[in-house]
């Protein structure tokens, strides 16, 4: 299936408004309206079908042929990713890892594409980390730039 990139989907992927990953990010790059979803699963990317397909339940991404995508073929959207606030701390325990980080993810981007220019190297190291403890690693340096109580919601979403 050919998918391009909707209108909407380059300006929420340009004002980050929408939580996407950073493998996710790279993938909506690629989308072309040439390339098929195969073609960008098999690009290296580490992106998989069910990250193309909340792209497309995001409304980013839509096909070629204006077909629009079935909920059985679509897998939903995790709350977090669809910009939800964080989980309370009753749920918190029983998250991994990887759904901390794609629940913290979109927060810490935000947070430190708020800041401006001052922010511009933390910001890059937010996009650059691919895992819950490298979050975890720039937490305090977030904490300080953009001040503890903007920085909580954060620290719920990576359970520190």
């Amino acid at each position: 299936m050919i998918l391009f990139k909707t209108e909407a989907g380059q300006q929420a992927l340009k004002d980050r408004s929408v939580g996407v990953t950073p493998r996710q990010r790279s993938a909506f790059i690629l989308f072309d309206g040439k390339r098929t979803m195969d073609e960008v699963i098999g690009a290296g990317l580490g992106v998989t079908r069910g990250d193309i397909e909340q792209m497309m339940t995001l409304g980013l991404l839509v096909p070629a042929d204006g077909a629009v995508p079935t909920q059985a073929s679509v897998a939903p959207v995790p709350a977090a990713a669809a910009g939800a606030a964080a989980p309370s701390p009753a749920s918190a325990p029983a998250m991994s890892h990887q759904q901390r980080y794609q629940a913290a993810y979109p927060i810490a981007t935000r947070l430190t594409a708020g800041l401006g220019l001052r922010g511009f190297k933390l910001n890059l190291a937010v996009e650059a980390a691919t895992n819950w403890e490298e979050l975890v690693g720039l937490a305090p340096k977030i904490r300080v730039a953009v001040g503890a109580d903007r920085a909580i919601e954060l620290d719920r979403a990576l359970g520190i």
